[in-house]
């Protein structure tokens, strides 16, 4: 069976590649490990998104971490008021939150934070879909001659990629040292709660790889 496109689906279908060529990506892109890292892993973390100017965004992300983290038998929380009741963390808190964190029995402090945003424009050619003439009595040979095959054609065009880089740290809440960091880099986002999910899983699973923590079955 022959399939033939019209240059109206043709375009419906060039339409479709475009929109998934621009899909949103989340990747590991960098990462360092301690090597005064617990080498039994963290099993009891604090997480904060420190995205102060984006409420929606910051919740997302500190959700789906914890749930994600949760998932894999990390105990993993970023509401302070399971840290003691009524703690507000600003810059004259802080020591204050660091103490109680460490005094609630967490043993890591994870943030999220981002560190550059940048765009970046390409060139995406065009292309030629070959639909031969098979209508009537073009379809032999005789019919045909001094005829041609149409082209139809998409024309190039220029794009632009929003990229956004993430700093991921962790830090040993015992001696509030670093001991794991991590770049992300994520691309033309388009929804909070579908890209929050894929950087979240994609934090987790560099962490898990890096036995930074220990999933627990």
């Amino acid at each position: 069976m022959k399939i033939c496109l019209d240059f109206k689906h043709f375009a419906s279908l060039m339409a479709l590649i475009i929109v998934l060529s621009c899909s949103t990506t989340s990747t590991i892109i960098g990462s360092w490990k301690s090597p005064e890292a617990n080498q039994s892993g963290y099993k009891n973390l604090f997480v904060k998104a420190l995205i102060d100017d984006n409420f929606i965004v910051r919740q997302t992300i500190e959700d789906d971490l914890d749930q994600i983290l949760i998932k894999n038998g990390i105990q993993a929380t970023s509401n302070l008021n399971e840290v003691k009741q009524g703690l507000v963390l600003t810059e004259d808190t802080k020591e204050q939150v660091i103490d109680e964190i460490q005094k609630s029995g967490k043993d890591g402090i994870l943030t999220i934070s981002v560190i550059d945003q940048t765009s970046e424009t390409r060139y995406v050619p065009g292309t030629t879909y070959y639909n031969p003439m098979m209508y009537g009595g073009y379809a032999r040979f005789g019919g045909y001659y001094s005829m041609y095959a149409p082209m139809n054609y998409s024309p190039g065009y220029y794009d632009t990629d929003k990229n956004y880089y993430v700093e991921i740290n962790l830090y040993d809440s015992e001696t509030r040292t670093l001991v794991w960091s991590a770049q992300s880099k994520t691309t033309n986002p388009t929804s909070i709660e579908k890209d929050a999910r894929q950087f979240s899983e994609s934090v987790v699973n560099q962490m898990v790889k890096e036995q930074i923590i220990f999933p627990v079955k």
